[in-house]
């Protein structure tokens, strides 16, 4: 039975919350956007951008999702383990014959770019005696991942030659959907008329191209032209907006907040150093509160001095140099916060709320890298109507390293 919630809460020094609930409103929000001729793909990877992929894959299943995507054979097969059994698409370049052999034996789809790969599916596949789907991905303009999208006809027409692969998508990335239509050099209509080039020279030669899907978080809530056949959503399931412009495009929920407790209380007077390097002097005489959490949980250090947390719906200033395991606030304007007290560092109290975005504009990086930067030693906590651990900072999920007994076959 889950150990209830204010048991594994008491007991952690720092956490994150994570409401489910609110990544399954999410993505029936997004349903809702897209319409139902349009399937959404969750985007999971890396833990789920910290929130916990098996708990995220749960909820956004639950919430009208059709599939799901990992970056990593270790995330699809983490999922597998777990008993989820919907579509998962690995969306990095697989290229090695065990790790394409582990997507045959898991029944995850594999993303190739070359006739190499699919060959290499085809031996597979034709030893086992099982049909192995896969999804094609053209680079239209990213120059990452991805055949040349000139060459797209072509590999179609030689993938369904293959009598042991089944080609499952076609697919291409966006580079700048989360720009301004008039700040992107027209990259993301040039990318949709190449996509879109492909599919006409695939339905003039009589070839099927499998689900194909063009946008992202940002492309997704653009256009609908971007939309076709499924959309890859990561950011916005989350509950955070890939950019200001399209924040009200659709109604989107934050499903994480950061929590960290209070280890000391200690008082001292006007002109003294904190922390290391003592980059803050105190100006007057201050009552400063030690929380539990560092940049070794995911806490920028680039947010040192820049910072501040939530208590009783006021903000307090992180004051210092944020350090491995601890942080400093000023929290002489909140006499009531004391030893083993909570404050929130990304969240909501009342009026206020702090945001990924906001820590991620000090940083000059993304939100992306703000949510995905909490590490496993922060318990992941389920938070709003359910609340039990997700995830209780304990040995890490299973993952691909030799020992994990996969399915029998081959």
């Amino acid at each position: 039975m889950p150990e209830p919630y204010e048991t594994g809460r008491s007991r952690q020094r720092a956490w994150v919350e994570v409401d489910t609930a609110a990544i399954s409103r999410n993505a029936r929000s997004i349903q809702r956007l897209i319409g139902e001729r349009t399937n959404l793909m969750a985007v999971v990877k890396a833990d789920g951008y910290g929130h916990g992929a098996v708990a995220v894959a749960r909820a956004a299943l639950q919430g009208g999702a059709a599939s799901l995507g990992v970056a990593t054979l270790a995330e699809g097969v983490e999922l597998r383990q777990e008993g989820i059994q919907a579509p998962v698409l690995v969306l990095g370049n697989l290229t090695q014959v065990e790790e394409l052999r582990s997507c045959l034996r898991w029944q995850l789809m594999p993303t190739i770019s070359s006739m190499r790969e699919a060959l290499l599916c085809q031996n597979l596949a034709s030893g086992s005696g099982r049909t192995m789907p896969l999804q094609l991905k053209l680079d239209t303009g990213m120059a990452r991942l991805g055949a040349d999208w000139q060459e797209g006809p072509r590999l179609v027409a030689s993938l369904r030659e293959l009598d042991a692969i089944e080609l499952a998508g076609l697919y291409s990335h966006l580079a700048s959907a989360d720009l301004p239509a008039n700040d992107d050099d027209g990259l993301t209509h040039l990318q949709q008329q190449r996509f879109e080039q492909v599919l006409t020279s695939l339905r003039a030669q009589g070839l099927a191209a499998g689900c194909r899907h063009l946008a992202n978080s940002a492309g997704t809530l653009r256009h609908r032209q971007h939309h076709f056949d499924m959309v890859r959503v990561g950011l916005a399931l989350y509950g955070h907006p890939p950019a200001t412009h399209l924040a009200e495009r659709v109604p989107l929920e934050p499903a994480m907040q950061v929590h960290a407790r209070v280890t000391l209380i200690r008082f001292v007077p006007a002109g003294v150093g904190v922390s290391y390097g003592h980059r803050y002097r105190t100006t007057a005489p201050t009552r400063l509160a030690v929380l539990a959490i560092g940049y070794a949980d995911g806490v920028p250090r680039q947010l040192s001095n820049r910072m501040e947390v939530l208590f009783q719906g006021k903000r307090l200033p992180q004051v210092g140099a944020i350090t491995m395991d601890q942080l400093v606030i000023d929290a002489t304007a909140a006499p009531d916060l004391d030893i083993g007290g909570v404050v929130t560092l990304l969240g909501s109290q009342g009026q206020e709320q702090i945001t990924p975005a906001d820590w991620s504009a000090r940083c000059d990086t993304i939100p992306w890298e703000v949510l995905c930067g909490f590490k496993r030693r922060l318990p992941r906590l389920k938070g709003g109507e359910e609340e039990w651990p997700l995830w209780d900072g304990g040995p890490a999920p299973k993952s691909v390293d030799g020992t994990v007994r996969a399915p029998s076959g081959p």
